[in-house]
């Protein structure tokens, strides 16, 4: 049966193109599976082939810019609500300022791509431009930014999902962790595999918007005139007073919630090395056609909800653009359930923008030392899988704590994408400036300016929202944003500071010579005479040690003298120390033991070989105790001590151990380098004397 499963694991992992399939007997259950779900790792080679194309790079990097049109609006006709349906005109100003500062910045990242071809965005231009704090405070809002639009947008598009069916409500925090899940092991699959898993979605929503707005301008212009929504009967309330101050404040409050339509605008600048070359221009012109879909999809639908009398609600439900398409087609169409679906699939999508941008952005922060080096480290998928694992994490816990509540995640929104807009575009208004300096041609300098002026107008709009938001969210949620952007800020630079100090401790002086001890005490840790044991004993033996000597933890008494009747029956003439532990305990006498040794000769260095026999199958590591690994994982921290396991491969039943095995055991000792004795049951380091 056994050799049927090898064969059955072989075949599969032929099938897949597994590394190991050289050796089949290797491979688990485990990484078959890993297999199954992830598909074959891909070479170094391959990276070349992961590279995207821009009608892939458009789903993959900005599905979440495109996606925002679906709630930008609905997040300012809520606030200007707020005012009474009077103030409902101020909804068609604010959405022209929103969709003209998305223009200034895309025009900005534009040049971001160009001028700094290896990604990185705001943190690598901070970086450049201003020096390490101003870029750590880019990439730790990044960051916060990115793991907010994962949850932020998973959530709205499970909140599509029960607008359409109510009756999942009370699941809406699984789905949406399960949504999240599975965004995950998709990216875990590939750049380029998540951008075909994820195209189709992505233009289905476009093409139906812009068949959405197309329908509405023929009904109006040749039908019977574009319908109410189904909330436009409901009157709305004043809730605030009205005024000249106040209705600047309302206008500048919905500006500040409107301005979600502009998240994600800045993952392309993280991810120019994913383009086929040209990578900037590719890159470059990816960034303009997001631009120009996103400020005509958000334009239009704003301009459509305005005409339509659509209402905003606190929870959420129904949302404006549900209200929308009910309305133009019917809530019982099957066109109308097709958008409610495709709705629901660019909104979660949308998570996708930053389950690509910030596994990159760790990635680089990494290897500048300030987070952990593992996530710098691609995966066998050529994906930094680590970054994708930490994100996935991250963002289900946020969801599940919030109840996956839309209101009270969107208040954390957006702080962290404008804190980086301004730094990175008045990180470029700098470079310019540089430039400037060391450009004598006129042409050119009259090209730089240009670009200059547009780097700083992004700049001080997006400094200006970015007080605006702060202002205005920072009671309902935004504090805790910005707390988390100082914490990841801290740890960044605790990060380095460790890396920094680990470095100069492990460097080696010029005149530096090898440290060598002055004597090697072999102990090899034994419970009973058995194959693992004499294999280790062999060993102890191949090394040549100075001292050599067994140990034994003395729990059962029993136990104890069956090992030394053993011992003196195979003729074993390694001296045997035994350490009473009166608590049943292993890894603290074997410490205390160790620690007197050292005392007593602190120059010296002490191998400690610890026998273990590996089992077969992985199912049954659970039916024999750890004590190993726990002894070996407290003895990394004890100076002077040297851990050495020696594995010990068990045989199928029936199956005679190699001959290696069975003339393993250790010579008869009669030399002067050996202690005298061969039975010890002291509890002190001098036993083995």
């Amino acid at each position: 049966m056994t050799g049927l499963g090898d064969k059955v694991l072989a075949r599969l992992t032929s099938v897949l193109h597994c590394p190991d399939s050289t050796y089949p007997a290797m491979v688990t259950v485990g990484d078959v599976a890993k297999r199954l779900l992830l598909g074959p790792a891909l070479r170094t080679e391959r990276e070349h082939g992961q590279l995207l194309p821009k009608w892939l790079a458009l789903p993959v990097f900005c599905s979440d810019p495109i996606s925002s049109v679906a709630y930008a609006t609905e997040q300012i006709l809520l606030i200007v609500g707020l005012g009474g349906a009077a103030y409902l005109e101020l909804a068609t100003p604010v959405a022209i300022a929103v969709a003209v500062l998305l223009a200034v910045v895309v025009l900005s990242y534009r040049q971001t791509c160009h001028a700094y071809p290896n990604g990185g965005g705001a943190f690598v231009v901070s970086n450049d431009n201003f020096g390490e704090k101003p870029a750590l405070i880019a990439a730790s809002a990044l960051l916060v930014d990115y793991v907010m639009t994962v949850a932020v947008s998973v959530v709205a598009g499970v909140l599509a999902i029960t607008s359409r069916f109510p009756d999942l409500q009370p699941y809406a925090v699984e789905i949406a962790a399960g949504a999240v899940l599975v965004l995950a092991l998709v990216n875990l699959r590939g750049l380029k595999e998540s951008g075909r898993s994820f195209a189709i979605p992505t233009y289905i929503f476009i093409a139906l918007v812009f068949l959405l707005l197309i329908t509405a301008a023929v009904d109006g212009i040749v039908g019977e005139g574009v319908p109410l929504a189904s909330g436009a009967t409901e009157e709305l309330i004043v809730r605030e007073p009205t005024g000249g101050y106040l209705t600047v404040l309302l206008a500048l409050r919905a500006f500040a919630s409107g301005c979600t339509a502009l998240t994600g605008v800045e993952a392309i600048s993280n991810g120019v090395p994913s383009f086929r070359p040209p990578k900037s221009a590719n890159a470059a012109t990816t960034l303009a056609i997001m631009g120009a879909l996103a400020i005509t999809m958000f334009t239009g639908i704003t301009a459509l909800a305005l005409t339509m009398q659509a209402r905003a609600y606190p929870d959420g439900f129904p949302s404006v653009i549900s209200q929308l398409g009910a309305g133009i087609w019917g809530p019982d169409s099957l066109l109308f359930l097709i958008f409610q679906l495709a709705t629901a699939g660019i909104l979660i999508l949308a998570a996708n923008t930053a389950f690509n941008g910030f596994p990159m952005l760790a990635s680089i922060l990494a290897r500048h030392r300030y987070l952990p080096r593992q996530l710098s480290h691609r995966g066998d998928r050529l994906v930094y899988s680590n970054g994708v694992l930490l994100l996935a994490g991250i963002a289900a816990a946020l969801i599940i704590g919030f109840d996956a509540n839309i209101d009270r995640l969107i208040q954390l929104y957006i702080v962290g994408v404008f804190t980086s807009f301004t730094l990175s575009q008045a990180g470029m208004v700098r470079r310019w400036q540089r430039l400037l300096t060391d450009t004598p041609a006129r042409a050119q300098r009259q090209r730089i300016r240009r670009s200059q002026a547009i780097n700083a107008t992004g700049a001080v709009v997006t400094a200006l929202v970015l007080c605006i938001v702060v202002y205005y969210k920072f009671a309902g949620g935004a504090y805790l944003a910005i707390t988390a952007m100082a914490a990841l800020f801290a740890v960044m630079k605790a990060i380095q500071v460790h890396y920094r100090r680990t470095e100069t401790a492990l460097a080696v002086a010029e005149d530096a010579e090898l440290v060598k001890p002055a004597h090697n005490h072999a102990i090899v840790l034994v419970s009973q005479v058995n194959q693992p044991t004499m294999f280790a004993l062999g060993y102890a033996e191949l090394i040549r040690p100075d001292r050599l000597t067994a140990l034994s933890v003395a729990i059962d008494t029993s136990e104890i003298r069956r090992l030394q009747a053993e011992w003196d029956h195979h003729r074993i003439d390694v001296p045997l120390t035994v350490i009473e532990s009166p608590y049943r305990e292993i890894t603290r006498p074997v410490l205390d033991y160790l620690h007197r040794l050292h005392h007593r000769y602190p120059h010296d260095a002490v191998t400690l070989i610890i026998p273990e026999y590996v089992v077969r199958h992985w199912w049954e590591h659970v039916l024999h105790n750890q004590s190993a690994l726990r002894l070996k994982t407290r003895l990394h921290f004890e100076p002077g001590v040297v851990v050495t396991s020696v594995p010990y491969q068990l045989q199928p039943h029936g199956t005679p151990p190699p001959a290696s095995t069975l003339n393993a055991s250790p010579r008869k000792q009669g030399s002067a380098s050996r202690a005298v004795g061969r039975h010890r049951t002291r509890s002190d380091g001098s036993a083995d004397r």
